[in-house]
């Protein structure tokens, strides 16, 4: 008796456990999903591929290794595409060759009801690139004992996730402008192959000056200090690699100079006194190679755009300048957002499918001594690290971690000052 009471239990544990494509207590939709290829892309062959079905209404993911005879409980879904597939591709002599890429889509808010549904998802190639990853990005700051934002210690960390050295000279790091938070009919819209940026800061180097080897990183800052100076809740970054500093219009608001860290080369930025990260997460970031100098990028990629903002006052058009990256020129992207307010992500699915986050509504107060970091895949025989990269942040990053710098230095995690006692590899995984 009490063997059959246990399986008829398991029994019903499974059938709790199924997911909307199984159960029958809801109306369902016979769903098709039309993938839409590249333009120009031809002799593509599809090696595998990946449906990422999401109920935002019940978190229920499903992940189907087909399009086809899919059948969905009515409601609000995301749907995320992917396929590695091999293509023809053409150099500059017209001279074919096989290549490898990767297919990525995606159909966000996506209403299933009736009978049946088509969802139309356009997808977008990306190469096998071979350059630096964002390792990890550290935006929110810290606080003071009393509370208060601090500023300056924020930083972004590159990995050669590669089997050999790559050089970092002429690597870029930029900003979006735009927000994911805010969404705008903007004109010329330029969205689908563009990232549209705020700032651009650049490593300097002949081609060769900055090597890093299989497994490294290298630390870009805000200011290369000791900020336990300034605010003893902060850490060490005087021994950086590379600060991003601005010469301020405004005497008052004044940037500090790095006696020990070099200057990133300054291409733009919007601001007149000096830049720091959003603090609160709701911008893009994007590692790129520009294949042409400042000159003729600052002359040539000057983005004027148009939109309109209504609000109970009134109406008003709008106008506004920034500057153009090519989603092209893009090696790595990540996108950041809140899920209490996100209504899109800046970057593609072809930069990146997903988003990552610190803090769960605007001005999250947790977000502060945490930051986002990407997984580990798995240990190289040498002991560094391989972190995965699938080009979808919310698979690739954990979030809301202790940042890698606090963890090696022991510094603050909180206000009050409580001190890191462990040291991970990705925010997670614990080194031994």
């Amino acid at each position: 008796m009490k063997t059959r009471l246990i399986l008829y239990i398991m029994a019903l544990s499974v059938l709790a456990a199924c997911s909307d494509l199984e159960t029958g207590s809801t109306r369902h939709t016979a769903t098709q999903i039309a993938v839409t290829p590249p333009v120009g892309i031809s002799g593509m062959q599809i090696t595998s591929q990946q449906i990422k079905i999401t109920n935002l209404t019940t978190g229920v993911i499903t992940t189907l290794s087909s399009t086809e005879g899919i059948t969905l409980a009515e409601g609000l879904y995301d749907m995320v595409y992917s396929a590695d597939i091999t293509y023809t591709a053409h150099n500059a002599n017209n001279e074919t060759a096989q290549a490898k890429g990767r297919l990525t889509g995606k159909a966000e808010n996506v209403q299933i009801t009736g009978s049946s549904r088509q969802v139309q998802i356009e997808t977008f190639l990306s190469a096998d690139n071979d350059d630096f990853i964002i390792e990890e990005i550290f935006f929110a700051g810290t606080l003071r004992s009393s509370g208060l934002q601090y500023y300056g210690d924020s930083y972004i960390k590159i990995y050669n996730n590669t089997d050999h050295v790559l050089y970092a000279d002429g690597l870029a790091f930029c900003e979006s402008k735009f927000k994911s938070t805010q969404y705008f009919e903007y004109t010329p819209d330029i969205r689908k192959d563009t990232m549209t940026i705020w700032s651009l800061y650049v490593i300097p180097g002949s081609g060769t000056d900055h090597p890093v080897q299989p497994g490294h990183s290298l630390l870009l800052c805000d200011t290369g200090i000791d900020h336990r100076n300034a605010n003893p809740n902060s850490f060490d970054l005087s021994a950086a690699d590379f600060e991003w500093y601005d010469v301020s219009t405004h005497p008052e608001h004044m940037d500090i100079d790095s006696e020990t860290v070099p200057n990133l080369d300054k291409w733009y930025c919007y601001t007149e006194s000096f830049y720091v990260l959003h603090n609160r997460g709701f911008t893009s970031y994007a590692l790129a190679r520009i294949p042409i100098d400042k000159a003729q990028y600052l002359k040539d990629y000057k983005y004027t755009y148009y939109y309109t903002m209504y609000l109970p006052a009134g109406t008003f058009p709008m106008q506004q300048d920034a500057y153009k990256m090519p989603n092209a020129w893009i090696v790595d992207g990540v996108n950041c957002s809140i899920e209490a307010k996100r209504l899109w992500n800046i970057l593609p699915p072809s930069v990146d499918a997903g988003w990552t986050h610190c803090g769960k509504i605007d001005k999250d107060e947790t977000r502060y001594f945490r930051s986002v970091r990407r997984k580990l895949q798995y240990l190289n025989a040498d002991g560094t690290m391989h972190l995965l990269d699938t080009n979808n942040s919310t698979e690739d990053f954990n979030t809301e971690c202790i940042p890698s710098i606090v963890e090696l230095q022991h510094t603050a995690i909180d206000a009050a000052g409580t001190k890191a006692t462990t040291v991970t590899y990705d925010g997670i995984t614990p080194k031994q």
